[in-house]
Order: C-alpha cells, then structure tokens, then sequence
C-alpha cells in the first residue's frame, strides 16, 4: 500500500514538472516572436550626408533614394519603379551603418534597425514572424527605412542539405522576399542590408526587384582619410605640429571607424597626461598602438641573443624594402616586444594603387621572406627562430593569389589551390624568391649590419633616422 502510494505521488510530481516546462516553453516561444524593434530615428542624432566623410561615390549612388523616399509620386509619373532594396557591401568599420542613417536622416523619415541575427532563434517560424512584424511597424509610419545588418545571418546561399536551423533561415529569408516583393511603388518604404562578403548571398536576395542596387562602401583612399581624420578632429584639441596630412597617407588600410578609434585613442593619452592639447607624441603612440598593440614596458626578461636576433630579422625587412620598393614609407622598426604578441615590427606603408604588378608582388613575397632569410645568414640555418611564422603565412597567400587568382604563374591556372600543380609551381616560387632574396641581402650585408647595431642601440627607427643609416 505504501509503495503504491509513494509511486502516485512520484507520478504526480513527474505530470507537474513536465507541464509547467511546457507552460513556460509555450510562453517563452511566444515571447520569442514579438521582437522590440528600435527606431534609431527617434532616440539618436540625425545623421546627414554631410556628416559622413569619404565615400562620394557611395553617397552619389544614394542621393536618388532620398528624392525617391520623399516624393515617391515623381517617380510613379514617369512609370520609374525605384530599387526595393540596396545591399551596401565591403569590409567591417568602413561605415555602412551610418550611410543607411543618413539616407533617413536627410529623407527626415524614421530609420528602423535591426540585425540578422535577431531573426534566427531555435524555433522554426519565429523569425519570419518577426519580419512580417517589423514590416508591419514600418508600414504604420508610411515612408520609412528599413536597415538590416548582417544579412549574412539569413541571407546565406542556401544548400542543398536541411536541417533544422537552415529551415529557419529558409522560412526567414522567404518571408524578407515576401515582404518586399509586396511593395508599393508609392509607398516611400525602402530596405538597405549590409554585408561584409556580397559573393556568400543567395541569388534569390540579389536579383532585380529585391536587393536590386548594390553599392560598395570601400576603405577610404588619402583624401578620404584625410577628410575622416579632419571630420573627428573637429571636437578635439590637435596641436598645430600635428600634421592630418601625413596621418592620412600613414594609415593605409584603415577603416573609418579605425580612423576614429585611432584620434580617439590619441585624445586619451592626452588626457591621462593631462594636457591642455593633444600633441604629435599622443597621434604617434595611438597610431602604433592601432598598428602594433601597447610595448611591453617591462624588457628585463629579454635575453640579448632575443634582441639580436630580432634586430637582423627586422633590419631584413627594412633593407629588403628599402632597396625593392623604395616609394614606400617605413614609418617605423622597433625591436620592442608588444602586447600583440610582435616580438618587434617594421611598418612599411604602400602607396594608395589601384593595381599592383607582377614585380610589385614578388618584392612583397620577398620582403615578407627577409626577415626569416637574415636570421639564417647571420645565425646559421639551425638556429632560425618562430619569429618568422607571420611573415611566412603573408608570404604564401601573396604567392597563392600571384598564380590562382591573378593568373601571373607560367600559366593559367583553372585549378583549386590544393591541385599538385598548383602547389608544385607555388613552392617553386617561393624557391626562387627566397634564393634571390638571400643573394639581395648579402650583397649589401654592411647595410643589413648597420640598421641592426642601429636598433640594437636606439631599439627603434623612424624613416628618417633608417634613411640616415643607410647612407653610410
């Protein structure tokens, strides 16, 4: 008897355990599908085109959209079907997020924000009501714009294998396609998403009547990086030794939000010195610190075979470029350890192109391969050290692209990277350029010499001071 009640009651408990877990499933599914969406517009700064630096042709390719979105009517005239959809694609931090803000800032119509990842949840359905929401909330606004970062997240190239989570995104990217194939052509709605890789989208996405317009917001050149620079100085209090100019050509490859982050970080330095003004020793530290991390203050645990041995592989990369791209800048080579894992840097800068040729390319193979190469002369070929991992890891995706993706081997190569012959003509690449290399470096040994009892005693060189060197 007692047994059996004890079993009732355990039967009891197992029945109510199981239901509240679905009672709160149920709840916690239903509370998944309403998502709250932010309109930016309403609780952050209006943005204008003239706020944004950089990109005029990005902002040229946009400035019909605005007309449109206000007097959508002007275009209905005409029998003109404006895009549904802009797709900004290129690299992270170049600034497409706050391009998609202007757009509504200078239509003076709400900007709606979400992310692709808010529509992916472990329920199949979930995100495809939370299109048809944000869809539904925008439409009540009349003239909107919609922006989606992220699409990646559901608007991937869909495969052929289905699984639960592809499902989802199925249902998802469906529903986004639905939505906007239901525009009106007078309704002053418009959908900007924004990827970092336009190549990983589904077709579907990018066909006419959807993401119809595709605009590139590329990484800045000189005179947009000059204007950034000068657009975030405004509110900060630069010394007049600070010269944008020579930051503008020095910060090649950097981003719009890099550019932030580094007068930012300069600011800082200033201020923890408390300064009345931010001075050039302020831009020069934030500017390596972006480029290389913080230096290790602390050098006493460095042995001076270490520092030796760093100073020939960096004072290779410095005399390697020197003699082979002379145009470009060596802004700086230190042996200084840093707080990003460098046992030492050299900075050697490119000029701003829009192509590089077939011997630009094999001196940047051979300048990635000099460091290693002057460990080997000076020390011996069993005392080369792991300081040269990085640079072979650049050296062999320069060489990669130099015969699959530019074609520039002895032949046209309609192969994966992973085919023999492919890998054969590689490697013999890298021989060839790691023999003339080592013939390069020691046929000016005084020099290579001198730039590393250089760095050995000063532990670091600006390009004016490694010019200096190279002289004698």
């Amino acid at each position: 008897m007692t047994d059996t009640f004890q079993m009732g009651i355990s039967i009891v408990i197992i029945l109510s355990i199981a239901l509240i877990m679905y009672k709160l499933s149920g709840k916690n599914k239903k509370s998944f599908v309403h998502m709250e969406i932010q309109n930016a517009f309403e609780s952050e700064n209006v943005l204008q085109f003239k706020d944004i630096a950089g990109n005029m042709e990005a902002k040229e390719s946009v400035e019909d959209i605005v007309d449109f979105i206000k007097n959508p009517e002007k275009y209905s005239l005409y029998g003109a079907r404006m895009p549904r959809g802009i797709m900004f694609y290129g690299p992270p931090g170049t600034g497409k997020t706050i391009m998609a803000k202007a757009i509504a800032g200078e239509a003076s119509v709400p900007f709606y924000a979400v992310n692709g990842s808010d529509f992916m949840q472990m329920y199949v359905g979930v995100g495809a009501s939370r299109i048809r929401d944000l869809f539904k909330k925008a439409r009540k606004d009349g003239k909107a714009v919609i922006f989606i970062d992220e699409i990646d997240t559901i608007g991937k190239k869909r495969g052929n294998i289905s699984t639960g989570s592809s499902d989802e995104r199925d249902q998802t990217l469906n529903a986004l396609l639905t939505e906007m194939s239901g525009f009106s052509s007078s309704e002053g709605l418009i959908v900007i998403a924004a990827t970092n890789r336009l190549d990983t989208l589904d077709e579907a996405l990018l066909r006419p009547g959807r993401f119809d317009r595709h605009v590139e917001i590329s990484l800045p050149d000189m005179n947009a990086r000059k204007d950034i620079l000068n657009l975030y100085a405004k509110d900060k209090p630069l010394c007049e030794k600070i010269k944008i100019d020579d930051f503008a050509k020095r910060t090649i490859y950097f981003s719009g939000a890099m550019l932030e982050n580094f007068l930012n970080e300069a600011a800082i330095f200033a201020a923890k010195r408390e300064n009345e003004k931010i001075e050039l020793e302020d831009m020069e530290k934030a500017y390596y610190l972006i480029i290389a991390g913080s230096e290790k203050k602390d050098k006493t645990s460095l042995r001076e075979l270490d520092k030796k041995i760093t100073a020939f592989h960096e004072a290779g990369h410095a005399l390697v470029t020197k003699l082979l791209l002379p145009e470009n800048t060596v802004s700086r080579v230190t042996i200084i350890p840093s707080t990003k894992g460098a046992g030492g840097f050299c900075i050697n800068i490119p000029q701003d192109k829009l192509f590089y040729t077939k011997k630009e390319l094999q001196s940047q193979i051979m300048i990635a391969l000099a460091g290693r190469i002057s460990e080997e002369i000076i020390f011996g070929e069993d005392n080369i050290t792991t300081g040269a991992s990085n640079d072979i890891e650049k050296a062999v995706s320069i060489v990669k692209d130099y015969v699959v993706k530019y074609g520039m081997g002895k032949g046209l190569k309609f192969a994966p990277v992973t085919d023999e012959s492919v890998i054969s003509e590689c490697a013999n690449l890298v021989d060839y350029l790691y023999n003339e290399t080592r013939i390069l470096i020691n046929d000016n040994m005084n020099t290579l010499n001198n730039i590393a009892h250089s760095l050995m005693e000063k532990e670091s060189l600006n390009e004016e001071e490694l010019d200096l060197v190279l002289k004698y």
